[in-house]
Order: C-alpha cells, then structure tokens, then sequence
C-alpha cells in the first residue's frame, strides 16, 4: 500500500481569513518502509505570517520572499499524492488549507484526489484518552528522537509523524528500521538453542488475566489500524 505522511506550514489558522500556505513535507511509505521519495518545498504566501505563527515555524518573509508561490508547485504536490493513502497529524487543518490552495487554482481537491485519510490525531485520542497527543508528546510517549526539532518544520515533522504512526500501530517502532539479512529471525532460517546438559528449557505461560489484556491491546491496534492487525486476524 502507498501512503503518503502529510504535514504543512501556514501563516496563520484561517484560510478564510487570507491565510495561506508556506511550507509543505511529503514523505513516501509503501508496504510500511519509507521508500526515500519526499517532496518539499517552501512558498512564497504574498503576506507576513500572523506572530504565534512565525514564532513556531520561523519562517520570515524574508526568507519566504524569493520562493515560489503554490501555483508553481501544484502540479508537482499533486502528482506525487494522486492515490495516496494519506496520513495527517489533525488533518482537517491541512486538508482545509491545502484545498483552499487547489480551489484558487481551479484544481481538483485533495480530498477529491485522496479519498483515504488516516487522522493520527483522532487514533491518537482513541489509544491515549485525556492524554496530551501533540507530535512532541507523542514522540516522547514511544521513544522517538525529536531533539532536532526547534522549529516546526513540514518535512522533519512529516518524518516524525511516520514513525509516530507506525509506533502507534505496532507494525514497526521506526521507518527507518531495516532487516538484516544475517539475522535468523528476518531471513526465516531455523533458530537452535543450545541448552546445558541436563537443564530444560523452562516454558512461561500467560495467565488468563495477561491473555484478556493482550486481547484488549490487538483490538486497539486493529480499530487504530482499520482492520489490519495482522496478529488479531491470523
């Protein structure tokens, strides 16, 4: 399955209001491994970013000023999304502004072009109820390496939230992660235990309270998964 891990920057909250898009990070996953294609690019708004939003991206007007603006880069964003599952952090911010960004254009929608979007917010609130779920409390929650974030930034949070949303659904704790071929486990070679003489080997099995738990674990991960968990269904 291609999915493709979506995150953008704005000058402010409201497209209806004149805001728009500065920023936008794809990240390219098949069969749950990043592939190694993204596409990014900063655009030129035509107009400052509101103050709480420069404070978070850090994206100036200067620095925006010799960029591109979003009808040059259309058809390069689209292309690279047609068919996509797509996965967003809160995603009817970006969807809302990015379609906004289409229609000016008289482009078909994203969410014309993608019908299929996985919300890592709403999973996140379905695992962790009353919990922060931010991108950074999510990443301190399952382990992940968000040091390099000082800013907000679309690419370098598309990444993160693909590791998020993988940790957030077991398949893997990081996109990153390859097999190696000498390990026995990856390749599907036989394992052998080598035990002292006259020692067995000790078989620890799960109480009836542990099996309900590690049911209740596969349901989550099934509903957070639509339906792919691939251990509840095996």
């Amino acid at each position: 399955m291609r999915q493709i891990v979506l995150d953008t920057e704005t000058t402010g909250l409201e497209p209806a209001k004149g805001h728009r898009v500065i920023e936008i990070g794809l990240v390219e996953v098949e069969n749950r491994r990043r592939t190694g294609n993204h596409f990014h690019c900063y655009l030129n708004p035509g107009r400052d970013s509101d103050p709480e939003a420069l404070r978070k991206h850090g994206l100036t007007s200067e620095f925006l000023a010799d960029k591109p603006d979003f009808s040059a880069q259309a058809e390069g964003f689209l292309e690279f999304v047609k068919d996509a599952e797509l996965i967003i952090h809160n995603a009817a911010f970006d969807m809302g502004f990015l379609d906004h960004e289409l229609k000016r254009l008289k482009k078909p929608t994203l969410t014309s072009l993608c019908p299929h979007i996985i919300d890592t917010l709403m999973v996140a609130r379905e695992l962790h109820p009353g919990k922060r779920n931010t991108l950074d409390a999510l990443c301190e929650r399952y382990g992940i390496d968000n040091s390099k974030r000082t800013f907000h930034g679309a690419l370098l949070d598309a990444e993160l939230l693909g590791d998020v949303y993988l940790a957030m659904t077991r398949g893997q704790e990081n996109l990153l992660m390859e097999e190696e071929a000498s390990n026995p486990q990856a390749t599907g070679e036989r394992v052998t235990l080598s035990l002292r003489p006259g020692k067995s080997l000790k078989i620890v099995y799960a109480s009836v309270d542990e099996l309900d738990q590690h049911m209740q674990q596969l349901e989550s991960i099934d509903k957070a998964s639509k339906g792919q968990c691939l251990w509840k269904h095996q």
